[in-house]
C-alpha cells in the first residue's frame, strides 16, 4: 500500500513509540537501543497493508490521520500535537491511555498497531536480512533450507485470456474439505476443476521465516481480524489450505458433539456406521496416528503441571508420516509449511490422488458468485491472473471456509436467512509461563499434549488446554504491551517462554457479512457465557505453569503485570481470584481463532439450516458445500478431522448420486 510521506512519517513515530530506544548498561546485541525504525517496521508495515481489503486500508489511513494532528491530544488528554511531535514519553503514556480507553476505536487502533508493529519487528526476515532481536532473544530463525532440488507435483493451469473451461464437479477451496471432495471424486471417474484463491506452495518454497510464510499462505498474510479488531482470525490461503499450514492436532469430533448435531438439528447420519467409517478412511489415508506425537518441552510441561494437579491428560493423534526420521525437531516450523513432506495434510494425500487421476487446478483464482439457472447450480464465475473466468459445471461444492463460503453465497444472490449467521471460532487465548530453563518452544512437534479437564463446565460447554507454535513474531503479537521497556524485557525471555492455549468451544457466535465492495466482514464478540469459560482456562493454566515450574507468569491481558509465581500458590490463587472482575470489553486483551466454523449450518429444518443433511443448498439444487461451515455448532475439538470426515461422507452420498455424470 502506497502510503503519502505524511501518513509514513506517522507510522514511523507510532512504531517507535511501541519499540522505543532504551539505554542499558549491558546491551551487547543492541537489543535495546534498537528502535523499530532502524528496521523500516513502518515500511514493512506498508507492504502488509496490501493483504487488507480497501475498506480496511481506509479504514488504517483515517487513524493515521488522526495520530498525525493536534487532535490526536484529545483521544489522551494529553499535549495538543501529532505523534511525530510528541516526546518519546509522552507517546508512551498515549499508548497506554489508549490501551486502556473506554472508548473502543482508540482500544481498536491500539491494538490493530501494536500487533502490526511488533509482529514484523520480531518476524521479519529475508534471504539478505537477519532480524537484529533473534540474537539477543536466542531465537535461532530458520534450521534449514528449503529444497529447490524438489519438484512440484502439481501443475496448475495457466490462464492467459478470459476463458470458459467445462468439467462435471468445480470445487471452490482446496482445504481439509475441497481436498477430499476432490480426491474421493477424481479417484470415482469424475472430471474435476479445484480453484484455490491462494497460492501453490510446496517443500521448495517453505522458507521457515515466520512474517514471509504468513504472508504468502494466510488468510489476508496474517492480518485478517473480526470488523472491531478483537480477535486475530488465522486460516490458510493455499492450496491444501489450513491443512498445509496447521498443527497437526487431528482430532474426531466428540461423541457428545456429534449427539448435539445429530438430535438437536436433524442430522441422524452422524450417528451411523458410515459416518464411522469415514473417520477411519480419513485416519488411514492421512496416517493419523500418535507414533511421532513425541513431546517437546512445552508439551511435557503442560503434560507434568496437570498431572501433578490430577488433571486428564491425552496425546494428541497427528496426522504425519516421517517426521522421527529428523527427530521432529523442524515440526515446530511447519505451521509455516512443512520442508520434509511429513506432514500428511491434503496437499501431500487426496490433491496428489486427484492430480494423478487428470484434476485440474487453478490457483490464485478467486470465485466471485455461483452461476444459477432454474434453481440449479450450472458453474462459477472467477477471475484468474487479471482474466474472466467461467467454469461451466454440472456439480458446484463451495469449499472455501466459513469465511468465504457464505460471502460467495451471499454474492451468488442465495437469501437464507442463515447465511453467514453462527459463526463459530472457538476463541482462544495464550498463557506463558517463563520457567527456568531453555524451553525453545520453536522446537519439536508443536501441539501433542492435550487436557480435556475443563471441558464440561457447563453441560457440554467448557474449553481445552493445549499448546501452541512459539515463533518470535507470534509471541511478540501474543505478550501484553505496558510499556517499550516491559514489552522489551518479556522479549528477552523468548527462549524460556512455554506457552499453553486455552481454546474456547462456544456456544454463542457471530455472523459474515459482505462489505460495500463484496469482500466477509467477520463480525463476533464473545459472550459473557463463553468468556466465563475462557476465564477458567487461564485460571487452570496458570495452575498448570506453577506446578510444571514456571517462575513467571503472562496473563493474556493488555492491563497485567506479569505475575511471580516464586511468591507461593496463595499468591497465585489471590490473583486467579480476579480475573472475573478485570475489564473484559473487546481489544482489552489479544483473542485469537485458527478454528472458524459454521454460517452455513447442516440439519434437517430448512427454515433454520441452509444446507440438508446431504450437503445440499436447501435454496439451490446441485449446490453443495464441504468444509467446517455446514458445523451445526462449535465442534469443541480441533476441527480438520472433523471437516473431513463430513467432506468424505458428504463426497459419497455425491458419487451414489450422480454416478452417471
Amino acid at each position: 500500500m502506497n502510503l503519502s510521506p505524511k501518513h509514513l512519517s506517522t507510522l514511523r513515530a507510532v512504531c517507535d513509540a511501541f519499540v522505543p530506544a532504551l539505554h542499558a548498561e549491558a546491551d551487547p546485541h543492541g537489543f535495546y537501543a534498537l528502535r523499530a525504525s532502524d528496521f523500516q517496521t513502518a515500511e514493512k508495515i506498508a507492504i502488509a497493508l496490501d493483504h487488507l481489503s480497501p475498506q480496511q486500508q481506509q479504514d488504517f489511513l483515517r487513524l493515521l490521520d488522526v495520530l498525525s494532528s493536534p487532535v490526536l491530544g484529545l483521544t489522551w488528554l494529553g499535549a495538543w500535537k501529532s505523534v511525530q511531535n510528541l516526546t518519546p514519553e509522552e507517546a508512551e503514556t498515549m499508548l497506554q491511555r489508549w490501551s486502556k480507553s473506554p472508548l473502543p476505536p482508540l482500544r481498536q487502533g491500539f491494538h490493530a498497531l501494536k500487533k502490526l508493529t511488533t509482529f514484523l519487528l520480531y518476524g521479519y526476515s529475508d534471504d539478505n536480512t537477519q532480524n537484529p532481536t533473534w540474537a539477543a532473544i536466542k531465537y535461532p530463525g530458520p534450521l534449514s533450507q528449503p529444497p529447490l532440488h524438489k519438484p512440484k507435483p502439481i501443475q496448475p493451469l495457466t490462464i492467459t485470456q478470459s476463458t470458459t473451461l467445462t468439467c462435471d464437479v468445480v470445487i471452490v477451496g482446496s482445504g481439509a474439505g475441497g481436498g477430499v471432495v476432490a480426491g474421493e471424486l477424481a479417484e470415482a471417474g469424475f472430471d474435476v476443476i479445484v480453484v484455490e484463491k491462494g497460492k501453490y506452495g510446496a517443500e521448495r518454497d517453505f522458507t521457515q521465516r515466520e512474517a514471509e510464510m504468513i504472508s504468502a499462505y494466510y488468510e489476508a498474510g496474517g492480518a485478517y481480524s473480526t470488523k472491531d479488531g478483537s480477535v486475530s482470525i488465522f486460516a490458510g490461503s493455499c492450496l491444501g489450505g489450513g491443512t498445509t499450514i496447521n498443527w497437526t492436532a487431528a482430532l474426531r469430533t466428540p461423541e457428545y458433539v456429534l449427539e448435539e448435531w445429530a438430535k438437536d438439528h436433524a442430522n441422524p447420519h452422524f450417528l451411523t456406521p458410515e459416518y464411522k467409517r469415514s473417520f477411519e478412511a480419513i485416519e488411514q489415508a492421512t496416517h493419523i496416528d500418535t507414533l511421532e506425537s513425541q513431546h517437546n518441552l512445552q508439551n511435557q510441561a503442560l503434560e507434568r503441571g496437570a498431572m501433578a494437579l490430577g488433571y486428564h491428560t491425552t496425546t494428541i493423534p497427528r496426522n504425519s508420516h516421517g517426521c522421527s526420521a529428523h527427530n521432529c525437531q523442524e515440526c515446530g516450523y511447519c505451521s509455516l509449511g512443512c520442508q520434509n513432506g511429513t506432514k500428511m495434510g491434503v496437499l501431500k494425500t487426496y490433491l496428489e490422488r486427484a492430480n494423478g487421476k487428470g484434476t485440474r487446478f487453478l490457483v490464485e483464482t478467486t470465485v466471485k458468485n455461483v452461476l444459477v439457472r432454474e434453481g440449479k447450480a450450472v458453474g462459477v464465475q472467477a477471475e484468474c491472473q487479471g482474466h474472466e473466468l467461467v467454469i461451466k459445471a454440472q456439480i458446484v461444492v463451495l469449499a472455501a471456509g466459513s469465511i468465504h463460503t457464505p460471502a460467495i453465497l451471499l454474492r451468488s444472490g442465495l437469501r437464507h436467512p442463515h447465511i453467514g449467521k453462527h459463526l463459530h471460532l472457538h476463541p482462544t487465548v495464550s498463557v506463558a509461563g517463563v520457567y527456568p530453563q531453555p524451553m525453545n518452544a520453536w522446537q519439536g512437534n508443536m501441539m501433542t499434549a492435550l487436557s480435556n479437564e475443563i471441558t464440561h463446565i457447563t453441560g457440554n460447554w467448557g474449553a481445552k488446554l493445549e499448546t501452541p507454535p512459539i515463533h518470535s513474531g507470534l509471541l511478540a503479537m501474543a505478550l501484553p504491551w505496558l510499556s517499550g521497556k516491559a514489552h522489551k524485557e518479556g522479549m528477552l525471555k523468548a527462549a524460556q517462554v512455554g506457552a499453553f492455549i486455552v481454546l474456547t468451544r462456544d456456544r454463542d457466535g457471530g455472523t459474515i457479512t459482505l462489505d460495500k465492495h463484496g469482500n466477509p466482514v467477520a463480525h463476533y464478540h464473545i459472550s459473557s457465557f463463553d468468556l466465563a469459560h475462557l476465564q477458567r482456562g487461564i485460571q487452570e493454566a496458570a495452575r498448570i505453569h506453577q506446578q510444571a515450574g514456571a517462575e513467571e507468569l503472562y496473563f493474556p491481558h493488555n492491563h497485567q503485570a506479569p505475575l511471580n509465581l516464586k511468591s507461593g500458590i496463595q499468591a497465585l490463587e489471590t490473583a486467579l481470584r480476579e480475573i472475573p472482575f478485570w475489564r473484559w470489553k473487546p481489544n482489552d486483551f489479544p483473542l485469537f481463532s485458527a478454528h472458524q466454523m459454521g454460517t452455513c449450518r447442516m440439519g434437517g429444518h430448512r427454515t433454520t439450516h441452509p444446507v440438508s443433511p446431504e450437503g445440499e443448498l436447501y435454496e439451490v439444487k446441485n449446490l453443495f458445500v464441504a468444509d467446517s461451515s455446514p458445523f451445526p455448532e462449535a465442534s469443541g475439538a480441533n476441527p480438520m478431522l472433523s471437516i473431513q470426515a463430513m467432506a468424505h461422507f458428504t463426497a459419497q452420498g455425491l458419487k451414489a448420486r450422480y454416478s452417471t455424470v
